[in-house]
């Protein structure tokens, strides 16, 4: 359903520091930074960027929204968590753990990135 998603950064480096680290943890290569000062991660399901916003605005995040990311195990949302915690990101949300709703059983771990976006690891737990 997705090609891509990109959010926006004031301090482009330190978001790749950060995306890095929690991407690093699902098992993702560091990202690429282009000649316009984008930095893309390339898997087989999509794209994420990261991207000072081209009309010079500062970066904001987006207030309900959440950007998240497929985790194998519940051990590598922990390591996911942890990585973002250790790379300038925040926690949010209740801490790591099994969620129960109308989806099902979801192993749910939640941080603000460096520049405040809102984003999650997700598992869905058998």
């Amino acid at each position: 359903m997705f090609s891509h998603i990109m959010v926006g950064a004031n301090d482009v480096q330190a978001a790749k520091v950060f995306y890095d680290a929690v991407l690093g943890a699902m098992g993702n290569e560091p990202g690429v930074v282009d000649e316009k000062g984008r930095c893309f991660y390339f898997t087989s399901s999509g794209i994420f960027a990261i991207s000072k916003p081209i009309d010079g605005e500062p970066a904001g995040h987006g207030n309900g929204s959440t950007i998240g990311f497929a985790a194998d195990s519940p051990e590598m949302a922990d390591a996911w968590h942890a990585a973002g915690l250790a790379n300038g990101g925040t926690t949010c949300e209740d801490a790591p753990g099994i969620r129960e709703s109308g989806l099902g059983k979801l192993y749910l771990a939640y941080l603000r990135d460096p520049s405040g976006n809102k984003i999650c690891a997700l598992h869905r737990v058998a």
